[in-house]
């Protein structure tokens, strides 16, 4: 009978390497949300209205960041093939092109957002009270998304480069500087909330220069020039479409899920919210081994090693199931107490209880698949990825509709509900498993062809 795992917790050769990166990169994954919690402390002093307009505009500009997220992925997996190969150069010349295509991008969506502003504000429900503060939080922090998208660019660079610890930094600067600077705009110079959102951009903006200026010294040292060239940029939006199909196909899943939760009730989707941000909690942790395997797996194909990339992808397949495993002890201790922080409703009550018995159940196999989808992105299997993540979909919504249609009403609705996001879990698994032990993903060389 085969051994579990091919050694004790910390005592693998791989070990070290993915600690090294998956634990700044977590820290890293969790200081992201803190700039909006210190946003939403910020704004809240200015009232309710203030606080629904800064949710309203915050749901657009988190929309436009996940959906931009490929060129954090991309150019990770591009980087870390020519790292790999002992290409540091070519590295660097991918990460400059991906840098320009993140300002090409953030450049087209300023110019498209600002005159659809008003209508994105309508689009997501904003009373006549909470609208005006929304638009002019969103048409202020628009002007951020060109820094933004440089920060995704520039944390793949590094992360391809292996090094963790500088976009770690740059995370925490620029929540401390937004901190500090929404703090003395709102309450001190009494900007309102035009002031936090100013305050976003400047922190973004700074954090943008860091990473240009680092990637600058990096380019000037390897003699690699800093003006875009047009095959890089194709090669950055080629990878960066298949990357968008398999984000926008995650999206819908969970946008679907959301919605058919409010259509089976208040007290449903109340519930439902708190076990989707345990969910989402725990997913960060589980991203940051993905991510770790994102540049381990890139450098390894891009060194000609297939027989170290099966090495670490078995040790951190491991590494996901022993974290899914500690994840749902945990779940399943604080479940008791976990509904008081959100509500004395008994049936909302209820109701997180049962939804949280399947999250603690999914997490092993949440943990599978965080690490094998990141292991796939390392490897620059994209359009694999995209074409799993459509049909994976399509398997998740038609138990959607069976939840919200097919079934009598009453409390087990949501826990089937989340049965079905179950179903979709596995589906994934199955489609990210099948081609992991396969061979096609282990394309060798310092650019996959």
């Amino acid at each position: 009978m085969p051994r579990l795992l091919s050694a004790p917790p910390f005592r693998h050769a791989h070990d070290r390497e993915i600690l090294r990166l998956a634990v700044p990169t977590f820290f890293a994954l969790v200081s992201e949300p803190l700039l909006l919690l210190t946003d939403s402390a910020v704004v809240g002093t200015l009232g309710t209205e203030a606080l629904g307009g800064l949710g309203i505009a915050a749901q657009v500009l988190l929309t436009l960041a996940n959906l931009c997220v490929f060129l954090a992925y991309g150019t990770t997996s591009a980087v870390a093939r020519r790292f790999g190969a002992g290409d540091t150069a070519g590295g660097l010349r991918s990460g400059i092109d991906g840098l320009w295509l993140a300002v090409l991008l953030g450049a087209v969506i300023v110019a498209a957002g600002l005159p659809a502003a008003p209508w994105l504000v309508d689009a997501l429900g904003a009373s006549p009270a909470v609208a005006p503060y929304a638009l002019t939080y969103l048409r202020i922090s628009l002007l951020s998304i060109p820094a933004l998208l440089v920060i995704l660019a520039g944390t793949g660079v590094l992360r391809g480069l292996q090094d963790a610890r500088t976009p770690l930094v740059v995370a925490v600067g620029t929540n401390v500087v937004n901190l500090v600077l929404a703090v003395v705009l709102v309450l001190v110079l009494d900007w309102g909330i035009a002031g936090s959102a100013w305050a976003t951009v400047a922190a973004q903006t700074a954090g943008a220069a860091v990473y240009a200026a680092v990637l600058t010294r990096a380019a000037r040292r390897h003699g690699v020039s800093l003006a875009p060239t047009a095959r890089g940029l194709g090669t950055s939006a080629a990878a960066g479409f298949a990357l968008f199909v398999r984000t926008v196909s995650l999206r819908i899943v969970l946008l679907v899920m959301t919605a058919v939760a409010a259509r089976l009730g208040d007290p449903e989707v109340a519930a439902h919210q708190v076990a989707f941000q345990v969910w989402s909690l725990l997913v960060f942790a589980l991203d940051a081994i993905a991510i770790a395997g994102q540049a381990i797996i890139g450098r390894y194909l891009g060194a000609s090693d297939a027989a170290g990339a099966r090495s670490a992808t078995r040790r951190m397949v491991e590494w996901g199931v022993l974290s899914g495993l500690v994840f749902a002890a945990a779940v399943l201790a604080v479940r008791p107490w976990a509904p008081l922080p959100f509500t004395d409703d008994p049936r909302v009550h209820a109701l997180i209880l049962s939804a949280l018995l399947v999250v603690a159940a999914l997490q092993p196999l949440s943990g599978v698949v965080m690490v094998l989808d990141g292991i796939l992105m390392g490897a620059g299997d994209q359009r694999y990825l995209a074409w799993a993540s459509l049909w994976t979909m399509l398997a998740f919504l038609p138990c959607a509709a069976a939840v919200l249609w097919g079934l009598p009403e009453g409390d087990g609705r949501l826990t089937a509900l989340w049965l079905a996001f179950g179903v979709w879990m596995v589906a994934r698994g199955a489609t990210l498993a099948l081609r992991a032990r396969g061979s096609a993903w282990l394309v060798t060389g310092a650019a996959r062809p």
